[in-house]
């Protein structure tokens, strides 16, 4: 009965709560969905990695869940879903005018540079085969996750935009389609030529602004331009709002935002991606015609989901694992399309059902459930941490551009410490086997958790909730010196060190 009643409330109460951010809660029976199938749904989350799941139905939202360390209010790395809101921007400027069309040159809006490898292919490079990733240029990063190689190659690159347009055409534009981060980023800075501003300042006009979208983070390249290919940050919520636009087919509370016709274009996207007989892409987004779905899709499952027979759009935002035997991250790999089924099976009806309160109690359970975090192995702290507290142990040379590390203990607690590039970062660290939330880390808070091996061997798991840049540090101490094995996402790094 208290399971019952704690349910309830928070249903009643969420509306309350929500409405300051512009969003309406409801149970999932009142807008014609299972509670029963969306508490499978936060299930599958836990299976496979997620850090979030949101479900809207007729503009409510019906089911959200935080898995700890990842909380509500905290902003998500949201990878190549990036491409879908340059997408979003392309279309508002050609509304605006600014661009004439998608059949524009490529090499025209650049008089100035001089590239390299230009022939009659490269010249007849427009707009649209960018837009549809079917631009001709040589690239090396297939959706197989083989190989990211031209996309580490360009962040690398003093200037991006010179490195992906200096690559030589490989086939005509638009006789293919081949996955490349390039290809939105080259548009990034055409939207700032055209529009005499970043992208994110004029997504701040004529996108977040109307949406309401506040908290933003979006990194950009040497030269300014703000990351086409990936690189965005936004809370889920307000992934949210970006797929209640699309399915409103751009328009936003009357006012239309986007030029008319381009959802509809990425509702019946024609380009064959290569991954079996379903998906589709067109515009910068991923579809599936026959599902009646269509996508902001990024590397690790960050989605953005709209299915517009159904009134129905839905967020999901995950991160690696990393093992600490094998510093092999696990991600898993189901499906869009088993997403897609349960969000389909989920929906029972147009209109409300009768309601069905153990249903509702099981999906606030699961939801408390993931949001509570689950407690590793602790350990008594080692006599080797008086003596090692507050050092400040400088480094070696070594790939990560770490120079110096330090942890302290005092009564109880414990934080870290780093510098890179200048820098200092680190916030507070668990002992009892829960991350401790605070602190900084380049892109955002720290979330940190440690345990004593033995006497002189310290596990430090450490990483940026959002961000999946999980690392976990084994630091063994000997006298005034610390040496370290950290893994990286699958690469281990060594590091020594001495004490000042």
């Amino acid at each position: 009965m208290r399971i019952l009643l704690a349910a309830v409330l928070a249903f009643v109460l969420a509306p309350v709560l929500a409405r300051a951010e512009g969003w309406q809660t409801s149970s999932a029976e009142a807008q014609g969905m299972s509670s029963r199938e969306l508490a499978g749904l936060v299930e599958f989350g836990i299976a496979n990695g997620m850090d979030s799941v949101l479900v809207v139905r007729h503009g409510s939202i019906v089911a959200e869940a935080y898995y700890a360390p990842f909380a509500p209010g905290m902003k998500h790395r949201i990878n190549s879903a990036t491409k879908s809101v340059i997408g979003s921007l392309v279309a508002i400027a050609l509304k605006d005018g600014l661009l004439a069309s998608v059949d524009q040159p490529v090499l025209g809006f650049f008089p100035e540079r001089s590239f390299a490898n230009v022939d009659a292919r490269k010249k007849a490079l427009r707009l649209r085969h960018l837009l549809d990733m079917t631009s001709g240029l040589e690239w090396d990063e297939p959706l197989s996750g083989a190989s990211f190689e031209s996309l580490l190659q360009m962040e690398r690159s003093p200037d991006w935009v010179q490195f992906i347009l200096d690559h030589p055409m490989v086939r005509e534009p638009g006789a293919a389609f081949e996955y490349n981060s390039g290809n939105p980023h080259v548009l990034s800075a055409i939207l700032s030529m055209v529009t005499g501003r970043s992208a994110l300042d004029y997504a701040r006009e004529k996108l977040f602004g109307p949406l309401g979208i506040e908290d933003v983070f979006w990194r950009h390249d040497p030269q300014g331009v703000f990351a086409g290919g990936a690189g965005l940050y936004l809370q889920p919520r307000d992934m949210a709002r970006l797929g209640q636009l699309w399915l409103g087919d751009g328009v936003w509370k009357g006012e239309r935002l986007m030029a008319p016709g381009w959802i509809d274009a990425v509702r019946h996207a024609s380009v064959d991606m290569g991954l079996g007989p379903l998906l589709r892409y067109a515009n910068l987004f991923w579809s599936e015609p026959a599902k009646g779905a269509y996508l902001a899709v990024g590397y690790d499952r960050q989605l953005i989901a709209v299915l517009p027979d159904l009134d129905v759009v839905a967020v999901f935002t995950g991160g690696k694992r990393v093992s600490t035997a094998t510093g092999i991250p696990s991600m898993p790999r189901y499906t869009l399309s088993a997403v897609l089924d349960r969000l389909k099976a989920a929906v029972k009806s147009d209109g409300a059902l009768p309601p069905d309160p153990a249903a509702l109690a099981l999906l606030a359970d699961r939801t408390k459930e993931v949001a509570q975090e689950v407690r590793t192995q602790s350990a008594p702290p080692s006599p080797l941490a008086a003596a090692i507290s507050g050092k400040v142990y400088r480094l070696q040379p070594n790939p990560a551009e770490l120079s110096s590390f330090s942890l302290t203990f005092e009564n109880g607690t414990a934080s870290y410490a780093y510098e890179v590039g200048g820098q200092r970062f680190g916030g507070p660290v668990g002992l009892d086997g829960l991350f401790r939330v605070g602190g900084h880390r380049l892109y955002g808070p720290s979330a940190a958790k440690g345990v004593w091996r033995d006497d002189k061997t310290f596990e430090l798991e450490a990483q940026t909730p959002g961000n999946d840049d999980v690392n976990i540090a084994t630091l063994t101490f000997d006298g005034t010196s610390v040496s370290a094995r950290v893994a990286t996402l699958g690469t281990w790094i060594e590091l020594k060190g001495e004490a000042d």
